[in-house]
């Protein structure tokens, strides 16, 4: 490899380190951060009331109880290290400080993946320039790059995903080569596998992906399955008693029962009965998914290269087949796809918004996808790898904060705002904060008068004066003029507030698509 681009590549990511963390304490608070907090609060008081009287029914009647707090286990020593800078320097509330410090370790645990990431190109293809350009995709895709700056349960799970994928790997290479399976490794992959299922119980899907590697494996290689899962059957108990011992430690909501984890999987398989989700026009609701939904917006949010090198898998076969190991990856990982992909399908697991509940398998697509076109052929992966990464670039450019929202160019030939799920998170909340405070001077508004669809936005409000806030839904029985309402998150589709002034209209703009995508708005009622 030329060391002169190893340096380069080097410089370039820990500035995108740098920017990265830069712009996750400058974007907007999505409303998923207040539940994720309140739930960690929920979890620490259950902790103290089972460990002095055994018992903690308060937290037992509490709605969120199955959600996993994994997360908080590293981020909650960056918010503390970080909330009163952050707090201070942005003039947030004390409470805003504690969320938006949060973003750091969320962008943090996101670019650890894409160190481990490289690693598994690397394995693939042995290739350290292949490695460092599909990684750099990875990094500047606008629709992970945007949820890497906030998104506090997709990306952590999705990240560590990658990071358990990598040492079943490195387990496997390590058996293949001497023979031997590493207790060091073993114990790794056993504490990592709990840590995922306990920042999210789909988790527990990890397993399947093991079997599958282990399955294909034994394929690959000629060897018998059962002998040869009889004659590690030490390490086997090893992993699995380590593994159960870490899921029952990390998750408070296990220790009062242990078979709490069956009521987890039936809660959270079936969570958020009312929701829906704007797909193609329609809304789908995500307790009654067709399995359409799946393939709509993996088609609509996917980059066109990594549809293309999907595409191509048929006609790298031959060449992949000439690496073994390689070969047994790339098959052990499509084989997965499909699998979870058919028991969400079969089961009706309830999603909603979009992919963000199957968000981690995008990282094996990448993975599947660009080793597909490099095996192709190599001058086309290079060329559109470099095009593509520019292209990302620019867009995140354009569009920034509202990466997350992203959609490839084959959405553009549709009316986003009318056929798709555009903003659920809320980020713009803090854009038309920052307008209330620069207008209220120039209008008849007291502080003490209510901001409503305002809810989120108090952390960014409280510390210049403003005190009341209630929800947009409270909007139908307000009274007291003046008073301003932000229209954001799935409110945008309603009805606009009737004898009410617009004040700014939050927008931004796909390249090379001149149609506006409407991400909020902020109203003056008189």
């Amino acid at each position: 490899m030329n060391l002169s681009f190893k340096k380069i590549s080097v410089f370039l990511a820990f500035a995108y380190l740098v920017l990265g963390i830069y712009l996750s304490i400058n974007t907007g608070i999505s409303h998923d951060e207040f539940h994720e907090q309140q739930n960690w609060t929920y979890n620490v008081q259950a902790v103290k009331d089972f460990l002095s009287t055994g018992q903690y029914d308060n937290f037992l009647s509490f709605k969120d109880r199955y959600h996993g707090i994994g997360f908080h286990y590293i981020s909650q020593p960056v918010q503390f290290l970080f909330s009163d800078f952050v707090g201070k320097t942005y003039q947030l509330s004390e409470y805003g400080g504690l969320l938006i410090s949060k973003h750091i370790a969320v962008f943090l645990i996101f670019f650890t993946s894409g160190i481990f990431l490289f690693k598994i190109f690397k394995i693939v293809n042995d290739d350290e320039n292949f490695a460092i350009i599909s990684t750099g995709i990875y990094f500047l895709f606008p629709y992970l790059f945007g949820h890497s700056l906030f998104n506090p349960k997709d990306i952590p799970f999705l990240s560590v995903w990658v990071i358990c994928t990598y040492y079943i790997i490195i387990l496997i290479q390590n058996f293949k080569t001497n023979n031997y399976i590493s207790l060091k490794l073993l114990v790794i992959l056993s504490s990592l596998t709990a840590f995922l299922i306990s920042i999210r119980t789909l988790g527990l899907l990890i397993f399947l992906q093991y079997l599958i590697f282990l399955i294909v494996f034994s394929e690959t290689y000629k060897q018998d399955l059962l002998p040869l899962i009889k004659k590690q059957r030490k390490n086997l108990l090893i992993f699995t008693s380590s593994t159960l011992f870490l899921i029952y430690i990390m998750n408070p909501i296990f220790w009062h029962n242990p078979l709490e984890i069956i009521n987890s999987i039936a809660w959270m398989g079936k969570y958020q009965q009312d929701v829906c989700t704007t797909t193609l026009g329609k809304c789908m609701k995500a307790l009654d998914l067709p399995a359409s939904y799946y393939f709509i917006w993996l088609f609509f949010k996917l980059p066109i290269i990594v549809l293309f090198g999907l595409a191509l898998y048929p006609f790298c076969e031959s060449k992949l087949s000439k690496n073994k190991f390689a070969n047994f990856i790339i098959i052990s990982l499509l084989i997965t796809l499909i699998a979870v992909l058919a028991i969400f399908i079969i089961f009706k697991v309830a999603i909603y918004d979009e992919l963000r509940h199957v968000m981690f398998l995008i990282s094996l697509i990448f993975i599947i996808s660009l080793s597909c076109i490099y095996l192709y052929n190599k001058k086309i992966f290079l060329i559109f790898g470099i095009i593509t990464s520019i292209f990302f670039v620019a867009e995140n450019v354009s569009i920034n904060p509202y990466q997350y929202t992203w959609m490839n160019s084959f959405a553009k030939f549709y009316n986003i705002n009318k056929n798709f799920e555009v903003d659920y998170w809320g980020i713009s909340n803090k854009s038309l904060s920052n307008q209330i405070i620069k207008d209220y001077k120039t209008k008849e508004f007291k502080k003490s008068n209510c901001i409503y669809g305002g809810q989120y936005s108090d952390v960014f409000l409280q510390n210049y004066g403003f005190k009341c806030f209630k929800s947009y839904s409270e909007l139908d029985s307000a009274k007291d003029r003046p008073y301003y309402v932000i229209k954001n998150v799935r409110n945008i589709k309603r009805s606009n507030p009737k004898d009410c002034e617009l004040v700014k209209n939050e927008t931004f703009n796909y390249l090379f698509d001149l149609r506006s995508i409407s991400a909020g708005s902020l109203w003056y009622c008189n």
